[in-house]
């Protein structure tokens, strides 16, 4: 068996997943799912955009219920923990 270093390990992050769920459901188009994640930058094209015209914020939806959605440290947000 081969030692796994302490790095490779992935890290869950401590943002509410369900918050980030619900803030995308509610007012994803307008980018408050990634403001509140941490990614500011995307959050600004995202509200100029109005989410993609909704279609970025239904691919974050899925990325979001589906756990692979990351924080701004490359995190991944679980919306399952503590439910």
């Amino acid at each position: 068996m081969t030692d796994i270093p302490i790095d490779a390990v992935p890290v869950v992050s401590p943002k509410n997943g369900l918050l980030i769920a619900v803030l995308c459901l509610l007012f994803g188009i307008f980018g408050a799912h990634r403001f509140y994640a941490g990614k500011t930058g995307n959050a600004v094209v995202q509200l100029f955009t109005l989410g993609g015209l909704g279609i970025w914020m239904v691919i974050d939806f899925l990325f979001i219920v589906f756990a692979e959605f990351t924080d701004s440290d490359g995190r991944k947000v679980d919306p399952w923990i503590g439910i």
